[in-house]
């Protein structure tokens, strides 16, 4: 039995999670086209591009070149985010009008925390601070993924209260979007009930996500944890392409955007899906991700 209703889910496609880790490096042009037809399907926002080292991450590199190809007047009301891991990637990002949102990964693991951006947990809160003046100054919003939010496998410690101890910290900053990501593919549907329990009580005037990897079996019960619970923002990419390179699972991906739009539409959750821009998405898709 549900324990939220909710009215409506707004839909965060992940192009740039799907295609940072591909093997081959995809084409500019073939970007700019996959993008502008996803702009017009309809999605709350699109995970886009990033601001990393070129060096860590090189299918990202042309992330400017392929924003100007984007055709924004056409966009439907989406909105651009572009994933930033430091204080230069986020200066880089401000010089773009088109961006909405800033992402920045914070992890709630010491050790993934110093993997991913190489820097300590209050190290990357400082740099969160740092990037939300950034942010209010030009007139964006920071999402703050946090990583590792449903445990980890170092042994990390893992808990409430310290799922709570840095939400509140992220928050207290001015902060409005705080986005669960499943990193490495292992929460359960039990485990993300117990996470969003704990904050969206506690958090009324902030925004959950999740960012949830699954597969053909378990993205239903994953998906549904999540709605119970009050959960309006939920991440996917179509055909469930990409995810985090740590998974311990090679046939765990991103939530299925396909997949999660049907369901959602079924209990109507969400309106305004450009069927025909969908398909056409779903073709530049299978011709990328071959």
């Amino acid at each position: 039995m549900k324990k939220n209703q909710i009215a409506s889910v707004n839909l965060v496609e992940c192009p740039r999670d799907a295609m940072q880790g591909w093997k081959h490096f995809i084409p500019t042009k073939q970007k700019i086209a996959y993008l502008n037809a996803l702009l017009k399907v309809g999605f709350h926002t699109i995970d886009f591009g990033s601001f990393v080292s070129h060096k860590a991450i090189p299918q990202m590199a042309d992330t400017s070149e392929v924003l100007k190809g984007l055709e924004i007047e056409k966009q439907r009301g989406t909105k651009l985010l572009a994933i930033v891991a430091n204080i230069r990637g986020a200066e880089e990002a401000m010089q773009f009008d088109q961006i909405q949102y800033l992402g920045f990964p914070f992890s709630i693991s010491p050790e993934f925390q110093l993997r991913n951006t190489n820097s300590t947990i209050e190290q990357s809160l400082q740099t969160v601070s740092s990037i939300q003046s950034l942010c209010v100054q030009a007139n964006k919003e920071l999402v703050v993924y946090m990583s590792m939010g449903f445990g980890n496998p170092y042994q990390d410690d893992y808990s409430e209260a310290i799922l709570l101890k840095w939400t509140k910290a992220i928050l207290s900053r001015g902060i409005r979007i705080i986005s669960l990501a499943d990193t490495v593919g292992l929460a359960s549907a039990n485990q993300i009930r117990l996470a969003l329990n704990a904050l969206i009580p506690n958090y009324s005037n902030a925004v959950f996500g999740v960012h949830l990897h699954a597969n053909k079996i378990n993205w239903k019960e994953k998906l549904d944890a999540a709605l119970d619970e009050g959960c309006v923002r939920i991440d996917g990419a179509l055909k469930g392409i990409g995810g985090c390179p740590m998974a311990q699972d090679e046939l765990i991906g991103n939530m299925d955007s396909i997949l999660m739009i049907q369901y959602l539409r079924e209990k109507k959750l969400v309106d305004s899906i450009n069927e025909e821009a969908l398909l056409q998405s779903i073709q530049i898709a299978n011709e990328i991700f071959q």
